[in-house]
């Protein structure tokens, strides 16, 4: 091959294609599917109604679900996540029904509009200042609560002023076989 016949060793690319490896193309492409991407959000952010009705079933789901153990953050999120896709029973026990008004008298959700994204806020005498309960973008709602953040009744918070919050953990202290429960019952000897 002679020297002159080797050609040039450019690309010879697009005015498209040059751009799109350039830093500030790439920085627009990104830009712009950021901004695709919040328009969507912005388009299918959930309305306070669709953000209550979600609530409200998430909440009896938690109420049908509860089986008196303490669960730990990692059962809370798989039980939250399995309730984006499922429904509450139509059919509540009496207790359950019980459970619902007394969530109702204590406590107060309140809808939050982000642009974006919208949450859902839980108010009782236990989360004064609220604590996030639910999160709706892309047309989904995401609950973060669990059944601990209901006040489903009211009392003593706690025992004397400036002492810790009681905090019942529904474990029951064990006395043993046989314990003196300060002699009640006397065995005489028959």
């Amino acid at each position: 091959m002679a020297q002159n016949q080797r050609g040039d060793y450019r690309k010879h690319e697009t005015l498209f294609g040059e751009f799109r490896h350039s830093c500030l193309g790439r920085l627009i492409i990104t830009c712009g599917i950021l901004g695709i991407l919040a328009l969507i959000a912005w388009i299918t952010n959930p309305s306070e109604q669709t953000m209550r009705q979600e609530m409200d079933d998430n909440i009896r789901q938690w109420i049908q679900e509860n089986d008196s153990l303490n669960n730990d953050w990692i059962d809370d999120a798989v039980l939250n996540t399995g309730f984006i896709f499922t429904a509450a029973d139509s059919v509540n026990t009496p207790e359950q029904e019980k459970l619902l008004e007394q969530f109702d008298k204590h406590n107060r959700l309140e809808y939050f509009n982000h642009d974006l994204f919208s949450t859902m806020h839980i108010y009782n005498s236990f989360h004064i200042e609220g604590k996030r309960c639910g999160i709706g973008f892309f047309g989904i709602v995401i609950p973060t609560v669990n059944f601990n953040d209901f006040l489903l009744r009211e009392g003593p918070m706690r025992k004397d002023y400036n002492q810790p919050i009681i905090r019942n953990t529904g474990e029951e202290e064990y006395f043993g076989e046989n314990p003196d429960l300060g002699g009640v019952f006397r065995y005489n000897g028959e």
